[in-house]
């Protein structure tokens, strides 16, 4: 059985210390959980800053990636959350891809009494049950009653 793809769409890639600890975390628990992680800042070769073009050249390897992977993970920290996690999800939301969502940040950033963050962020979520694609520590990733480890299991296809 293949592994299924997941962009991990992120913001710790800006920072070693970050990309040392949670994302590296996320990414190890993702892979032993199934995933096949495609991680940006590993993937498309962002500390290269004498690449001609650099930033175009990136952003469209990530948009590819979005793309071409079968489900897509957001970390959504922040108030507001990173505007480049935000434009990799409305991708994949006008993608369809299955979206999943992960915020370990506890401050609210939003007017909603029914969704912790802009709404507009849930649109990628089935309207019945979005709290089973919402992770809000990295326990949940591995629990059999959210989404995810349920689709990673399936077949890749």
């Amino acid at each position: 059985m293949s592994r299924r793809t997941l962009y991990l769409a992120n913001p710790y890639g800006f920072s070693e210390r970050q990309k040392n600890g949670p994302l590296a975390e996320l990414v190890r628990i993702l892979d032993s959980l199934g995933a096949e992680v495609w991680e940006p800042f590993a993937r498309n070769n962002q500390t290269r800053f004498d690449t001609p073009n650099r930033e175009w050249k990136i952003a469209r390897s990530d948009m590819e990636d979005v793309r071409n992977a079968d489900g897509f993970f957001g970390v959504v920290n922040g108030c507001p959350p990173d505007e480049g996690v935000m434009v990799e999800l409305g991708m994949a939301i006008a993608w369809e891809k299955p979206v999943f969502l992960f915020r370990d940040d506890f401050r609210r950033c939003t007017d909603s009494d029914a969704y912790p963050l802009n709404l507009m962020l849930f649109a990628g979520l089935p309207k019945q049950g979005w709290e089973d694609y919402w992770y809000t520590s990295i326990d949940q990733l591995a629990m059999p009653t959210k989404a995810l480890l349920p689709w990673l299991r399936e077949s890749a296809g």
